[in-house]
């Protein structure tokens, strides 16, 4: 008679958010000790502001951003590539992973842009709205005037 193997159940998992989260963060963690270690001044000034893996694993896209700007991006791009596979490895010694997924790197458009928006906002401000007081009815100058009730006050 065979010997029948029980499955033991999964435990339930202690960590508050998702594997996929926890892998993005900790690959992120390794790759930016990994680039202070790395000797190139072209990535210096580099960050590495996220990670998006796919779910299987083969791959993983690093966004990263650097004071120099965009226009260095090429320059940024290109030591990254040299050094992809020392970083990759880096990854497959410190991560607990079946599969360590290639390394692709990207610029994080999503901080450029908000550097574009913020660049804008200050060259164009807004006229300031004043308020007359005089041109108030009762109701809209009760709305300006301080109610120390509503903050706490006694």
């Amino acid at each position: 008679m065979a010997k029948q193997m029980k499955r033991r159940a999964a435990a339930p998992s202690q960590h508050r958010y998702p594997r996929e989260a926890r892998l993005n963060q900790s690959l992120r963690q390794v790759i930016a000790e990994e680039l202070v270690a790395v000797d190139d001044e072209h990535l210096d000034l580099v960050t590495i502001t996220s990670i998006d893996v796919d779910p299987e694993m083969n791959r993983a896209i690093v966004f990263f951003d650097s004071l120099r700007g965009e226009d260095a991006d090429a320059e940024i791009l290109e030591a990254l590539a040299r050094h992809r596979v020392r970083l990759q490895s880096s990854v497959a010694r410190q991560i607990r992973s079946k599969k360590t997924p290639i390394l692709e790197f990207r610029p994080d458009e999503v901080i450029r842009s908000a550097e574009r928006i913020e660049r804008i906002l200050r060259e164009n401000p807004s006229p300031a709205v004043s308020i007359d007081s005089n041109e108030l009815d009762d109701d809209d100058a009760a709305a300006y005037e301080p109610n120390p009730e509503a903050h706490g006050a006694s």
